[in-house]
């Protein structure tokens, strides 16, 4: 055996992010479909909850100063800081940019759709519906939600979609092992072969996983990139 046959036995790697089909079938146009918005209930109970403390806590402060009562400490030194520096002091314009970035921060959560885990799936109206593959158990991770006109949204858990493809891919013969990830934009296989040509499980692998993204029924298909290599019994 040469050095080049050891070489294409070691490893095999491929990305296919051309391939990337956004509809039932390669070549689709993509389906508007918007993503899903979190609640944020928790979030928005723990701002309200500090601003109304902190608010509470300076309504205080101030009737007791109208009152006669001396005022707190932390703020008369606040007070007196803020009246003694300069606007171009370091810690005034450090505070000041702090407080900046953390409202720009909290403008951009605000805005985010959230619930980045939860991939959109097709709805019968907009062309195909999800199909049901063996051991592809969406349930488990699927989320629905109704839309002001009555129709139904799904959605598909990013976990348990690397979960199902995984599956696929421990069918394909000569795989021994395999992790599948899950993102937005594109669907990352990688996997252990223990025999048969590299080439052949990396193309029947592509082949399984193609199959298994469409029969999950995603509103925006992902690209797909496969790397197989040898393990490391297989090569002793």
């Amino acid at each position: 055996m040469n050095a080049d046959q050891k070489m294409r036995q070691s490893t095999s790697a491929s990305a296919y992010g051309g391939r990337a089909g956004t509809g039932a079938r390669d070549g689709d146009p993509p389906v508007p479909t918007r993503r899903f918005w979190s609640v944020r209930r928790v979030p928005a109970g723990i701002v309200a909850l500090v601003i109304a403390a902190i608010s509470g806590l300076l309504l205080y402060d101030v009737a007791a100063v109208r009152s006669g009562r001396p005022g707190m400490r932390w703020r008369e030194w606040l007070a007196d800081e803020l009246a003694a520096r300069p606007l171009d002091d370091a810690w005034i314009m450090g505070g000041a940019a702090a407080l900046a970035a953390l409202g720009v921060w909290m403008v951009v959560l605000a805005l985010a759709p959230g619930l980045r885990g939860l991939l959109p799936m097709r709805t019968p109206e907009t062309g195909a519906e999800p199909e049901a593959g063996p051991g592809k158990g969406v349930e488990a991770g699927a989320g629905a939600g109704a839309r002001p006109g009555g129709a139904v949204r799904a959605g598909i858990d990013r976990t348990s979609a690397g979960l199902v493809l995984r599956d696929r891919a421990m069918e394909v013969p000569g795989v021994r092992s395999a992790r599948v990830d899950v993102g937005r934009r594109r669907v990352r296989a990688r996997a252990l072969a223990h025999f048969r040509d590299l080439d052949e499980v990396r193309a029947d692998l592509d082949a399984a996983l193609h199959e298994g993204i469409r029969q999950l029924g995603l509103a925006r298909r992902p690209a797909l990139s496969v790397r197989v290599r040898r393990s490391a019994k297989s090569k002793g």
